[in-house]
Protein backbone atom coordinates (compact mmCIF):
# COMPACT_ATOMS: atom_id res chain seq x y z
CA UNK A 1 0.00 0.00 0.00
CA UNK A 2 2.63 2.84 -1.12
CA UNK A 3 -0.55 5.37 -0.54
CA UNK A 4 -0.23 5.21 3.11
CA UNK A 5 2.38 7.54 3.82
CA UNK A 6 0.81 8.89 7.12
CA UNK A 7 3.03 10.17 10.29
CA UNK A 8 2.01 10.24 13.82
CA UNK A 9 4.91 10.95 15.50
CA UNK A 10 5.82 14.42 16.81
CA UNK A 11 2.40 16.08 16.89
CA UNK A 12 3.32 20.42 17.05
CA UNK A 13 0.03 20.63 19.45
CA UNK A 14 1.00 18.43 22.28
CA UNK A 15 -1.59 15.71 21.96
CA UNK A 16 -1.00 12.22 22.19
CA UNK A 17 -2.33 10.71 19.23
CA UNK A 18 -2.61 7.12 18.27
CA UNK A 19 0.23 4.99 16.30
CA UNK A 20 0.47 3.71 12.37
CA UNK A 21 -1.81 1.00 13.08
CA UNK A 22 -4.92 2.61 14.24
CA UNK A 23 -4.61 5.69 11.58
CA UNK A 24 -4.42 2.70 8.79
CA UNK A 25 -6.78 1.21 9.73
CA UNK A 26 -9.29 3.90 10.15
CA UNK A 27 -7.76 4.48 6.38
CA UNK A 28 -9.27 1.20 5.43
CA UNK A 29 -12.74 1.84 5.89
CA UNK A 30 -12.17 4.26 2.87
CA UNK A 31 -10.95 0.82 0.96
CA UNK A 32 -13.74 -1.12 2.62
CA UNK A 33 -16.88 1.61 1.69
CA UNK A 34 -15.32 2.33 -1.92
CA UNK A 35 -16.52 -0.48 -3.96
CA UNK A 36 -19.95 0.28 -3.19
CA UNK A 37 -19.31 3.93 -5.56
CA UNK A 38 -17.50 2.19 -8.37
CA UNK A 39 -19.45 -1.18 -8.70
CA UNK A 40 -23.18 -0.36 -7.96
CA UNK A 41 -23.33 3.48 -7.99
CA UNK A 42 -20.58 4.42 -11.28
CA UNK A 43 -19.73 1.51 -13.35
CA UNK A 44 -21.33 -2.29 -12.96
CA UNK A 45 -24.57 -1.69 -11.50
CA UNK A 46 -26.33 1.46 -12.08
CA UNK A 47 -25.26 1.01 -16.21
CA UNK A 48 -26.47 -2.57 -16.43
CA UNK A 49 -29.96 -1.58 -14.38
CA UNK A 50 -30.41 1.18 -17.00
CA UNK A 51 -29.63 -1.09 -20.15
CA UNK A 52 -30.86 -4.29 -19.17
CA UNK A 53 -33.36 -3.76 -16.37
CA UNK A 54 -35.19 -0.87 -17.04
CA UNK A 55 -37.52 -0.69 -20.41
CA UNK A 56 -34.59 1.55 -21.96
CA UNK A 57 -31.61 3.74 -21.34
CA UNK A 58 -33.53 7.11 -21.42
CA UNK A 59 -36.27 5.27 -18.66
CA UNK A 60 -33.31 3.64 -16.86
CA UNK A 61 -31.13 7.17 -16.57
CA UNK A 62 -34.78 8.41 -14.83
CA UNK A 63 -35.39 5.94 -12.76
CA UNK A 64 -31.82 5.69 -11.38
CA UNK A 65 -32.11 9.24 -10.60
CA UNK A 66 -35.44 9.79 -8.82
CA UNK A 67 -34.34 6.47 -6.56
CA UNK A 68 -31.02 8.51 -5.89
CA UNK A 69 -33.26 11.70 -5.38
CA UNK A 70 -35.44 9.83 -2.66
CA UNK A 71 -31.95 8.56 -0.57
CA UNK A 72 -30.54 12.10 -0.41
CA UNK A 73 -33.77 13.32 1.04
CA UNK A 74 -33.53 10.81 4.05
CA UNK A 75 -30.15 11.55 4.35
CA UNK A 76 -30.71 14.88 4.71
CA UNK A 77 -33.03 15.11 6.86
CA UNK A 78 -31.58 12.37 9.62
CA UNK A 79 -27.65 13.09 9.03
CA UNK A 80 -27.08 16.37 10.99
CA UNK A 81 -29.73 14.69 13.91
CA UNK A 82 -27.66 11.62 14.06
CA UNK A 83 -24.43 13.22 13.98
CA UNK A 84 -25.57 15.35 17.03
CA UNK A 85 -26.68 12.70 19.09
CA UNK A 86 -22.84 10.73 17.99
CA UNK A 87 -21.20 13.92 19.77
CA UNK A 88 -23.31 13.60 23.02
CA UNK A 89 -22.86 10.06 23.38
CA UNK A 90 -19.24 9.92 21.96
CA UNK A 91 -19.05 6.73 20.91
CA UNK A 92 -18.75 6.14 16.39
CA UNK A 93 -18.52 2.87 16.04
CA UNK A 94 -21.71 1.73 17.54
CA UNK A 95 -23.36 3.59 14.47
CA UNK A 96 -21.07 2.78 12.13
CA UNK A 97 -21.68 -0.53 12.36
CA UNK A 98 -25.42 -0.22 12.39
CA UNK A 99 -25.73 1.21 8.67
CA UNK A 100 -22.61 -0.73 7.53
CA UNK A 101 -25.29 -3.26 8.13
CA UNK A 102 -27.85 -1.77 5.51
CA UNK A 103 -25.19 -1.24 3.24
CA UNK A 104 -24.74 -4.92 2.98
CA UNK A 105 -28.13 -5.67 3.40
CA UNK A 106 -29.26 -3.82 0.29
CA UNK A 107 -26.06 -4.17 -1.75
CA UNK A 108 -26.38 -7.89 -1.57
CA UNK A 109 -30.48 -7.63 -2.28
CA UNK A 110 -29.34 -6.10 -5.86
CA UNK A 111 -28.76 -9.97 -6.95
CA UNK A 112 -32.36 -9.71 -7.37
CA UNK A 113 -32.30 -7.41 -10.41
CA UNK A 114 -32.51 -10.03 -13.33
CA UNK A 115 -32.70 -8.74 -17.21
CA UNK A 116 -36.05 -8.36 -18.27
CA UNK A 117 -38.31 -8.49 -15.21
CA UNK A 118 -40.05 -4.87 -14.16
CA UNK A 119 -41.83 -6.05 -11.48
CA UNK A 120 -38.53 -6.41 -9.68
CA UNK A 121 -37.73 -2.93 -10.19
CA UNK A 122 -39.16 -1.39 -7.66
CA UNK A 123 -37.78 -3.76 -4.93
CA UNK A 124 -34.37 -3.48 -6.64
CA UNK A 125 -34.69 0.49 -6.28
CA UNK A 126 -35.78 0.03 -2.55
CA UNK A 127 -32.94 -1.71 -1.86
CA UNK A 128 -30.58 0.62 -3.63
CA UNK A 129 -32.07 3.33 -1.68
CA UNK A 130 -31.17 1.04 1.64
CA UNK A 131 -27.74 0.84 0.90
CA UNK A 132 -26.87 4.36 -0.07
CA UNK A 133 -28.91 5.44 2.93
CA UNK A 134 -26.68 3.31 4.82
CA UNK A 135 -23.18 3.96 2.91
CA UNK A 136 -23.64 7.92 3.50
CA UNK A 137 -24.81 7.56 7.16
CA UNK A 138 -21.47 5.36 8.37
CA UNK A 139 -19.57 7.29 6.21
CA UNK A 140 -20.48 10.18 8.35
CA UNK A 141 -19.73 8.67 11.83
CA UNK A 142 -16.31 7.68 10.34
CA UNK A 143 -14.99 10.99 9.37
CA UNK A 144 -15.82 12.60 12.69
CA UNK A 145 -13.03 10.47 13.92
CA UNK A 146 -10.30 11.87 12.24
CA UNK A 147 -9.39 14.45 13.95
CA UNK A 148 -8.49 12.40 16.75
CA UNK A 149 -6.15 10.49 14.71
CA UNK A 150 -3.55 13.02 13.90
CA UNK A 151 -2.39 16.36 14.51
CA UNK A 152 -4.26 19.18 12.66
CA UNK A 153 -1.06 20.27 10.10
CA UNK A 154 -1.59 16.19 8.93
CA UNK A 155 -5.33 16.77 8.56
CA UNK A 156 -4.92 17.03 4.38
CA UNK A 157 -2.97 14.33 3.96
CA UNK A 158 -4.74 11.92 5.90
CA UNK A 159 -7.70 12.35 4.19
CA UNK A 160 -6.31 12.45 0.61
CA UNK A 161 -4.60 9.06 1.20
CA UNK A 162 -8.36 7.69 2.57
CA UNK A 163 -9.73 8.78 -0.50
CA UNK A 164 -6.23 7.68 -2.65
CA UNK A 165 -6.74 4.73 -0.91
CA UNK A 166 -10.70 3.91 -1.04
CA UNK A 167 -10.16 4.18 -4.92
CA UNK A 168 -7.19 1.72 -5.75
CA UNK A 169 -9.65 -0.55 -3.54
CA UNK A 170 -12.41 0.13 -6.29
CA UNK A 171 -10.03 -0.63 -8.93
CA UNK A 172 -9.23 -3.80 -7.78
CA UNK A 173 -12.64 -4.73 -7.14
CA UNK A 174 -13.28 -3.49 -10.61
CA UNK A 175 -10.59 -5.87 -11.73
CA UNK A 176 -12.21 -8.86 -9.92
CA UNK A 177 -15.67 -8.04 -11.09
CA UNK A 178 -14.43 -7.44 -14.65
CA UNK A 179 -11.77 -10.00 -14.84
CA UNK A 180 -13.37 -13.13 -12.96
CA UNK A 181 -17.21 -12.32 -13.01
CA UNK A 182 -18.93 -10.73 -15.09
CA UNK A 183 -18.72 -11.70 -19.13
CA UNK A 184 -19.43 -10.78 -22.60
CA UNK A 185 -22.83 -12.40 -23.41
CA UNK A 186 -22.22 -12.77 -26.62
CA UNK A 187 -18.55 -14.24 -25.86
CA UNK A 188 -18.98 -16.05 -22.59
CA UNK A 189 -15.71 -14.71 -21.48
CA UNK A 190 -14.73 -11.94 -18.96
CA UNK A 191 -11.80 -9.48 -19.77
CA UNK A 192 -9.28 -11.77 -18.90
CA UNK A 193 -10.86 -14.32 -21.18
CA UNK A 194 -12.07 -16.55 -18.49
CA UNK A 195 -14.99 -18.22 -18.24
CA UNK A 196 -17.14 -16.56 -15.01
CA UNK A 197 -15.94 -17.54 -11.73
CA UNK A 198 -18.91 -19.99 -9.99
CA UNK A 199 -20.60 -20.42 -13.24
CA UNK A 200 -21.87 -17.16 -13.37
CA UNK A 201 -24.43 -16.91 -16.28
CA UNK A 202 -23.67 -14.43 -19.07
CA UNK A 203 -27.09 -14.15 -20.69
CA UNK A 204 -29.02 -13.70 -17.93
CA UNK A 205 -25.59 -11.08 -16.63
CA UNK A 206 -24.91 -12.46 -13.30
CA UNK A 207 -21.70 -11.01 -13.25
CA UNK A 208 -23.46 -7.86 -12.88
CA UNK A 209 -25.49 -8.41 -10.71
CA UNK A 210 -23.22 -10.46 -8.11
CA UNK A 211 -21.60 -6.88 -7.77
CA UNK A 212 -23.94 -6.53 -4.95
CA UNK A 213 -23.40 -9.00 -2.83
CA UNK A 214 -19.29 -8.91 -3.33
CA UNK A 215 -19.39 -5.07 -2.18
CA UNK A 216 -21.49 -6.19 1.22
CA UNK A 217 -18.73 -9.25 1.66
CA UNK A 218 -15.76 -6.65 0.60
CA UNK A 219 -16.99 -3.81 3.36
CA UNK A 220 -17.34 -7.13 5.88
CA UNK A 221 -13.97 -8.04 5.21
CA UNK A 222 -11.97 -4.46 5.34
CA UNK A 223 -14.14 -2.61 7.51
CA UNK A 224 -13.28 -4.83 10.55
CA UNK A 225 -9.31 -3.27 10.73
CA UNK A 226 -11.13 0.25 11.70
CA UNK A 227 -13.23 -1.75 14.71
CA UNK A 228 -10.19 -3.77 15.68
CA UNK A 229 -7.09 -0.97 16.42
CA UNK A 230 -9.00 2.19 15.86
CA UNK A 231 -9.71 3.98 19.33
CA UNK A 232 -12.98 5.07 19.48
CA UNK A 233 -14.40 8.66 21.11
CA UNK A 234 -15.16 7.39 25.12
CA UNK A 235 -18.53 7.14 25.69
CA UNK A 236 -19.96 10.04 27.41
CA UNK A 237 -24.15 9.73 28.12
CA UNK A 238 -26.77 6.81 27.54
CA UNK A 239 -28.07 6.97 24.24
CA UNK A 240 -31.47 8.60 25.86
CA UNK A 241 -29.64 11.45 27.39
CA UNK A 242 -27.72 11.99 24.61
CA UNK A 243 -30.80 12.24 22.18
CA UNK A 244 -32.14 15.19 24.22
CA UNK A 245 -28.82 16.76 24.77
CA UNK A 246 -27.40 16.07 21.41
CA UNK A 247 -30.91 17.87 19.65
CA UNK A 248 -30.38 20.92 21.92
CA UNK A 249 -27.32 21.93 20.67
CA UNK A 250 -27.73 21.03 17.25
CA UNK A 251 -30.09 23.58 17.66
CA UNK A 252 -27.98 25.98 18.80
CA UNK A 253 -25.57 24.77 16.22
CA UNK A 254 -28.09 25.72 13.73
CA UNK A 255 -29.13 29.03 15.13
CA UNK A 256 -25.45 30.00 15.47
CA UNK A 257 -25.03 29.47 11.78
CA UNK A 258 -25.90 33.06 10.62
CA UNK A 259 -23.04 34.31 12.80
CA UNK A 260 -20.63 31.85 11.63
CA UNK A 261 -20.50 33.32 7.84
CA UNK A 262 -17.75 31.34 6.27
CA UNK A 263 -18.76 28.34 7.92
CA UNK A 264 -22.57 28.63 6.73
CA UNK A 265 -20.83 30.13 3.38
CA UNK A 266 -19.29 27.11 2.96
CA UNK A 267 -21.86 24.51 3.86
CA UNK A 268 -23.89 26.13 0.98
CA UNK A 269 -20.78 25.94 -1.84
CA UNK A 270 -20.66 22.45 -0.32
CA UNK A 271 -24.07 21.47 -1.07
CA UNK A 272 -24.39 22.68 -4.55
CA UNK A 273 -21.33 21.24 -5.87
CA UNK A 274 -21.37 18.21 -3.93
CA UNK A 275 -24.80 17.85 -5.44
CA UNK A 276 -23.33 18.08 -9.39
CA UNK A 277 -20.57 15.77 -8.18
CA UNK A 278 -22.97 12.67 -6.94
CA UNK A 279 -25.26 13.67 -10.02
CA UNK A 280 -21.71 13.09 -12.30
CA UNK A 281 -20.47 9.99 -10.31
CA UNK A 282 -23.66 8.25 -10.80
CA UNK A 283 -24.75 8.78 -14.21
CA UNK A 284 -21.29 8.92 -16.18
CA UNK A 285 -21.63 5.23 -16.93
CA UNK A 286 -24.84 5.62 -17.75
CA UNK A 287 -24.79 8.54 -20.53
CA UNK A 288 -21.14 6.33 -21.58
CA UNK A 289 -23.72 3.42 -22.10
CA UNK A 290 -26.31 5.19 -23.80
CA UNK A 291 -23.97 7.57 -25.79
CA UNK A 292 -21.66 4.79 -26.92
CA UNK A 293 -23.68 1.64 -26.15
CA UNK A 294 -20.53 0.28 -23.95
CA UNK A 295 -21.33 -3.25 -22.59
CA UNK A 296 -20.13 -4.00 -18.91
CA UNK A 297 -16.68 -4.91 -19.76
CA UNK A 298 -16.14 -1.54 -21.33
CA UNK A 299 -17.47 0.72 -18.39
CA UNK A 300 -15.91 -1.50 -16.30
CA UNK A 301 -12.52 -0.78 -18.01
CA UNK A 302 -13.56 3.04 -18.06
CA UNK A 303 -13.56 3.03 -14.45
CA UNK A 304 -10.82 1.16 -13.55
CA UNK A 305 -8.90 3.83 -15.26
CA UNK A 306 -11.08 7.06 -14.04
CA UNK A 307 -10.41 4.98 -10.27
CA UNK A 308 -6.15 5.22 -11.23
CA UNK A 309 -6.44 8.45 -12.42
CA UNK A 310 -8.30 9.44 -8.48
CA UNK A 311 -5.79 7.57 -6.78
CA UNK A 312 -3.56 9.60 -8.29
CA UNK A 313 -5.39 12.63 -7.75
CA UNK A 314 -6.04 11.96 -4.00
CA UNK A 315 -2.80 11.58 -3.12
CA UNK A 316 -1.32 14.55 -4.75
CA UNK A 317 -4.54 16.54 -3.73
CA UNK A 318 -3.71 15.95 -0.03
CA UNK A 319 -0.08 16.65 -0.36
CA UNK A 320 -1.45 20.13 -2.11
CA UNK A 321 -4.03 20.57 0.69
CA UNK A 322 -1.22 20.78 3.60
CA UNK A 323 0.55 22.79 1.10
CA UNK A 324 -1.74 25.16 -0.16
CA UNK A 325 -4.71 24.91 1.86
CA UNK A 326 -8.21 22.70 1.32
CA UNK A 327 -9.98 25.77 -0.24
CA UNK A 328 -7.49 26.28 -3.38
CA UNK A 329 -7.69 22.55 -3.74
CA UNK A 330 -11.12 22.44 -3.79
CA UNK A 331 -11.41 25.10 -6.28
CA UNK A 332 -8.62 23.86 -9.16
CA UNK A 333 -10.45 20.42 -8.83
CA UNK A 334 -14.03 22.50 -9.21
CA UNK A 335 -12.82 24.34 -12.17
CA UNK A 336 -11.24 21.62 -14.20
CA UNK A 337 -14.53 19.80 -13.42
CA UNK A 338 -16.46 22.31 -15.19
CA UNK A 339 -14.37 22.56 -18.23
CA UNK A 340 -14.44 18.76 -18.34
CA UNK A 341 -18.05 18.76 -18.16
CA UNK A 342 -18.58 21.67 -21.07
CA UNK A 343 -16.32 19.43 -23.04
CA UNK A 344 -18.07 16.34 -22.54
CA UNK A 345 -21.16 18.00 -23.98
CA UNK A 346 -19.35 18.64 -26.98
CA UNK A 347 -18.50 14.76 -27.47
CA UNK A 348 -21.04 12.75 -29.36
CA UNK A 349 -21.30 9.17 -30.79
CA UNK A 350 -19.71 10.48 -34.47
CA UNK A 351 -18.13 14.08 -33.21
CA UNK A 352 -15.88 15.77 -31.35
CA UNK A 353 -16.37 19.12 -30.49
CA UNK A 354 -19.13 19.57 -33.09
CA UNK A 355 -16.69 18.09 -36.19
CA UNK A 356 -17.91 15.03 -36.94
CA UNK A 357 -15.68 12.10 -36.92
CA UNK A 358 -15.85 8.26 -37.70
CA UNK A 359 -18.54 7.18 -35.28
CA UNK A 360 -18.16 4.91 -32.11
CA UNK A 361 -19.74 1.23 -33.12
CA UNK A 362 -21.61 -0.32 -30.28
CA UNK A 363 -20.04 -3.50 -29.24
CA UNK A 364 -17.49 -2.56 -31.23
CA UNK A 365 -13.25 -2.93 -30.20
CA UNK A 366 -12.15 -0.84 -26.73
CA UNK A 367 -12.50 2.87 -27.54
CA UNK A 368 -11.71 2.27 -30.72
CA UNK A 369 -13.31 5.66 -31.86
CA UNK A 370 -12.01 9.38 -31.57
CA UNK A 371 -14.80 10.14 -29.34
CA UNK A 372 -14.53 7.41 -26.98
CA UNK A 373 -10.84 8.06 -26.60
CA UNK A 374 -11.91 11.68 -25.81
CA UNK A 375 -14.85 10.56 -23.43
CA UNK A 376 -12.06 8.64 -21.53
CA UNK A 377 -9.51 11.53 -21.55
CA UNK A 378 -12.24 13.81 -20.15
CA UNK A 379 -13.20 10.81 -17.49
CA UNK A 380 -10.04 10.88 -16.23
CA UNK A 381 -9.87 14.73 -15.93
CA UNK A 382 -13.24 13.98 -13.89
CA UNK A 383 -11.93 11.20 -11.46
CA UNK A 384 -8.50 12.84 -10.84
CA UNK A 385 -9.92 15.80 -9.80
CA UNK A 386 -13.51 14.45 -7.86
CA UNK A 387 -11.21 12.52 -4.95
CA UNK A 388 -9.55 15.64 -4.15
CA UNK A 389 -12.34 17.74 -4.18
CA UNK A 390 -14.12 15.83 -1.89
CA UNK A 391 -11.20 14.99 0.49
CA UNK A 392 -10.30 18.62 0.72
CA UNK A 393 -13.48 19.30 1.57
CA UNK A 394 -13.99 17.10 4.44
CA UNK A 395 -10.35 18.57 5.83
CA UNK A 396 -11.33 22.43 5.17
CA UNK A 397 -14.64 21.61 7.49
CA UNK A 398 -12.09 19.85 10.16
CA UNK A 399 -10.06 23.08 10.08
CA UNK A 400 -13.18 25.62 10.42
CA UNK A 401 -15.43 23.99 12.87
CA UNK A 402 -15.03 23.51 16.92
CA UNK A 403 -13.57 19.89 17.83
CA UNK A 404 -16.17 18.86 20.34
CA UNK A 405 -19.07 19.49 17.42
CA UNK A 406 -16.81 17.76 15.07
CA UNK A 407 -19.73 14.95 14.54
CA UNK A 408 -22.61 17.29 14.60
CA UNK A 409 -20.79 19.02 11.92
CA UNK A 410 -20.33 16.51 9.72
CA UNK A 411 -23.99 15.55 10.21
CA UNK A 412 -24.37 19.33 9.19
CA UNK A 413 -21.82 18.45 6.37
CA UNK A 414 -23.45 15.62 5.04
CA UNK A 415 -27.10 17.57 4.74
CA UNK A 416 -25.88 20.20 2.85
CA UNK A 417 -24.09 17.53 1.07
CA UNK A 418 -27.65 15.72 0.65
CA UNK A 419 -30.66 18.41 1.52
CA UNK A 420 -30.50 19.00 -2.39
CA UNK A 421 -28.68 16.11 -4.04
CA UNK A 422 -32.52 14.57 -4.89
CA UNK A 423 -32.55 18.22 -6.84
CA UNK A 424 -29.42 17.31 -9.22
CA UNK A 425 -30.67 13.74 -9.72
CA UNK A 426 -34.08 14.68 -9.84
CA UNK A 427 -33.74 17.21 -12.62
CA UNK A 428 -31.46 15.27 -14.83
CA UNK A 429 -34.39 12.65 -14.87
CA UNK A 430 -36.89 15.11 -15.78
CA UNK A 431 -35.04 17.07 -18.33
CA UNK A 432 -33.92 13.48 -19.61
CA UNK A 433 -37.71 11.75 -19.58
CA UNK A 434 -38.86 14.72 -20.91
CA UNK A 435 -36.33 15.48 -23.69
CA UNK A 436 -35.74 11.68 -24.36
CA UNK A 437 -32.31 13.17 -24.77
CA UNK A 438 -29.03 12.11 -22.48
CA UNK A 439 -27.23 15.06 -23.19
CA UNK A 440 -29.81 17.55 -22.38
CA UNK A 441 -30.17 15.88 -18.90
CA UNK A 442 -26.14 15.89 -18.19
CA UNK A 443 -26.07 19.83 -19.23
CA UNK A 444 -27.30 20.60 -16.14
CA UNK A 445 -24.25 20.12 -14.09
CA UNK A 446 -23.06 22.75 -15.43
CA UNK A 447 -24.62 24.95 -13.40
CA UNK A 448 -24.14 23.49 -9.98
CA UNK A 449 -20.29 23.39 -10.47
CA UNK A 450 -20.29 27.05 -11.58
CA UNK A 451 -22.79 28.68 -8.88
CA UNK A 452 -20.53 26.17 -6.24
CA UNK A 453 -17.52 27.85 -7.67
CA UNK A 454 -18.68 31.43 -6.97
CA UNK A 455 -19.59 30.78 -2.95
CA UNK A 456 -16.21 29.12 -2.73
CA UNK A 457 -14.86 32.10 -3.08
CA UNK A 458 -16.32 34.05 -0.74
CA UNK A 459 -14.93 32.07 1.71
CA UNK A 460 -12.45 33.37 4.32
CA UNK A 461 -10.74 29.88 5.70
CA UNK A 462 -8.66 30.83 7.98
CA UNK A 463 -6.17 29.16 10.00
CA UNK A 464 -3.04 29.16 9.01
CA UNK A 465 -1.02 30.64 6.04
CA UNK A 466 -1.52 29.14 2.92
CA UNK A 467 -4.84 28.10 4.24
CA UNK A 468 -6.90 31.23 3.21
CA UNK A 469 -8.67 32.66 0.20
Amino acid sequence: MAVITIETSGPADGRIYPGRAAVVSWIFFDWAAQPYFTLITTFVFAPYFAAHVAPDAASGQALWGFATAAAGIVIALLSPVFGAIADATGRRKPWIAAFGAMLVIGASLMWIGRPGAPELIPPLLAAYVIATIGVEFATVFNNAMMPTLVPPERIGRLSGTGWATGYVGGILSLVIVLGFLAANPDSGRTLFGFKPLFGLDPVSHEGDRISGPLTGLWFIVFVLPMFLFTPDFPARHRLRAAVGEGLGQLKQTLRSLPQQRDVALFLLANMIYTDGLVSLFAFGGIYAAGTFGWNTIQIGTFGIILAAAGTFGGWLGGKLDDFLGPKRVIAGSMTLLLLAIIAILMVSRDSVLFISVTPAVPGGPLFASLPERAYLLLGCVIGACGAPLQAASRSLLIRMVPKERVAQYFGLFALTGKVTSFIGPLLIGIITAATASQKAGMAVLVLFFATGLLLLARVNSGGRAGQGA
